[in-house]
């Protein structure tokens, strides 16, 4: 069985940002606040995709 974390690491890297997105939620994941409880996989997912708006190589979610 493939785990989830093992698919998202496989996949290729197509940016810069994208390879930058990847080393700080891989870096953080364990030492970020947590307050929601999520997984190591959701939070660096999270990270992840902050990161990827910081950077301005993510549109930013709509508001609900």
């Amino acid at each position: 069985m493939t785990s989830y974390v093992a698919v998202a690491q496989n996949q290729p890297i197509t940016s810069p940002q994208d390879a930058q997105c990847r080393e700080e939620a891989r870096d953080k994941v364990f030492t970020a606040p947590n307050p929601k409880g999520l997984s190591p996989f959701l939070l660096g997912s999270e990270i992840y995709h902050a990161c990827m708006r910081r950077l301005g190589a993510e549109p930013k979610p709509p508001r609900e």
